[in-house]
């Protein structure tokens, strides 16, 4: 099942991708305000989510404009240096990691829609891209153990892990760089964990005006994703809705060389198989 949340005619929805339709679900009960709420019920909320009696009013998805399909979670994490090949070019430019995890915060207000314009900030020139592969938690949970994590999972998403690069090195937390207004667009839609049969197993592209710069296949990742909810479980509570962003294999343009950084204009691609693609406009920051 694919869940979206959109905007159409002045109101904010959420539903059931079907084909080139989407299965409003937000107007059978008013107390789900959202997918978030939704997952929060558990898989009797997914359950009702699939059968008829969820939604019939269907609208074509060309005549929405969708959000990420988790507008408002409570927690938006992403690992770095997850791909060797990311760590191999960090490494070329003076960056070194450790070995183990190394997580950070991208605020929630970041969060932006999957076909939405991101803005590249004024007090920058240093603005860049990372595709990553997005896990949405569907069971509030603590201490889970990493085979036991396949359970707490609600589905996958596409990320871009979007960074501006002077502001990220400025901390080792990295959070001012990568929280951003609009820096965190992620979708198109939630896919559940069902219909992604093996999350080690997806490729990832990403281009930047038609030109590929990363493509690379999730089972390259260094830590699995039962390693991570365990480790982020083991310091704190996970809550239905939280996005955790996986890490970026090699290409980001800062790492080019010379560094490629976005500028107004650029299109930013991002595609992984099974769940999607989003697609993201660069326009420049008003000045205020």
């Amino acid at each position: 099942m694919k869940l979206a949340s959109f905007h159409h005619q002045g109101g904010t929805h959420f539903g059931r991708v079907e084909a080139d339709e989407v299965v409003v679900l937000s107007e059978r009960d008013d107390a789900l305000a959202g997918v978030r709420e939704l997952l929060a019920l558990g898989e009797g909320g997914l359950a009702w989510a699939r059968s008829e009696r969820a939604g019939d009013r269907r609208i074509l998805l060309k005549n929405v404009e969708l959000q990420a399909p988790v507008p408002n979670p409570q927690k938006y994490l992403a690992l770095g240096g997850n791909y060797p090949s990311h760590l191999a070019e960090a490494v070329k430019a003076g960056v070194v990691r450790g070995t183990g995890q190394v997580w950070f915060n991208k605020q929630v207000s970041c969060i932006n829609g999957p076909f939405a314009d991101v803005l590249k900030p004024w007090i920058s020139d240093q603005f860049d891209y990372e595709g990553e592969l997005g896990v949405v938690i569907g069971t509030r949970c603590r201490h889970v153990r990493a085979e036991d994590a396949e359970s707490v999972i609600a589905g996958y998403v596409v990320c871009n892990d979007m960074s501006v690069r002077d502001w990220q090195l400025r901390s080792p937390t990295h959070t001012l760089g990568k929280s951003f207004d609009t820096h965190g667009p992620f979708g198109p839609w939630l896919v559940t964990r069902d219909e992604v049969p093996d999350p080690h197993s997806l490729r990832l592209r990403t281009w930047v005006n038609g030109e590929l710069r990363q493509d690379a296949n999730t089972s390259e990742m260094t830590h699995r994703i039962g390693a991570m909810i365990a480790e982020l479980s083991s310091a704190f509570t996970l809550e239905p809705g939280d996005v955790l962003s996986t890490g970026s294999p090699a290409g980001v343009g800062g790492l080019m060389e010379p560094p490629s950084y976005l500028q107004p204009g650029d299109l930013v691609r991002i595609e992984i198989d099974r769940i999607g693609a989003i697609e993201n406009r660069v326009a420049a920051e008003p000045r205020i």
